[in-house]
């Protein structure tokens, strides 16, 4: 049986018709499982939460930035790794919506034991990040127009989502490994994103990854 909101509204009918970001979702799901898409995550300029059991980068680079957001500029730090294999990934967002109430959107993928997400040209827009990281042969420091072991700034991030200064402040590492990762997220893209075991929930209330 189906549950009722206020109004008489189905809730099967409101999520899709509300949040279209989860039906495009489901639409792509398939794809993005098989590593056939590249992939962008920016909900309107609305932060989400992810979290990490283990990160396995290659090629990694961090600058600062600013991304648009609906209440204006924020200043985010952002990765760029080569490639990367993910352990134990959940992102989740809640959009707040008006009389309804919140609904969240939940996407785990690359389960323990199980075969790893797998990403390549991988960028991430955080405000908040808590992690164990280890870093090989780092350099700290360096401008980020002079980067050799990243995928360097990306294009979208100096046009449009994420705006950087040339010759800013940046680090850099032949490879990382983070683990037990909690990051507030403001925009994720992915030259292309493997997500095995991919596993989509919509649910009415807030239930975020952490």
């Amino acid at each position: 049986m189906e549950s009722v909101a206020r109004g008489g509204t189905r809730w099967k009918r409101f999520a899709v018709v509300m949040v279209p970001s989860v039906a495009a979702t489901a639409v792509i799901g398939v794809a993005l499982s098989q590593g056939a898409l590249a992939a962008s995550f920016n909900v309107s300029g609305q932060q989400f939460k992810l979290t990490v059991a283990k990160l396995e980068g290659e090629g990694f680079v961090q600058y600062g930035a600013l991304d648009n957001t609906p209440d204006g500029k924020k200043p985010v730090a952002v990765v760029g790794l080569d490639s990367a294999k993910i352990t134990e990934l959940c992102q989740s967002v809640v959009i707040p919506v008006p009389v309804f109430g919140d609904v969240s959107m939940n996407l785990t993928a690359g389960a323990k034991g199980g075969p790893k997400v797998e990403a390549k040209k991988l960028y991430i827009d955080a405000d908040d990040l808590s992690t164990d990281a280890t870093f090989t042969n780092i350099d700290i420091g360096v401008s980020i127009d002079s980067t050799t072991k990243g995928p360097g700034p990306s294009k979208v991030g100096k046009d449009g989502q994420g705006s950087y200064v040339p010759g800013s402040f940046a680090q850099q590492a032949e490879s990382v490994v983070f683990t037990d990762v909690k990051q507030r997220a403001w925009a994720t893209t992915a030259g292309t994103f493997k997500l095995s075991g991919l596993s989509m929930k919509v649910k009415k209330g807030k239930h975020e990854c952490y």
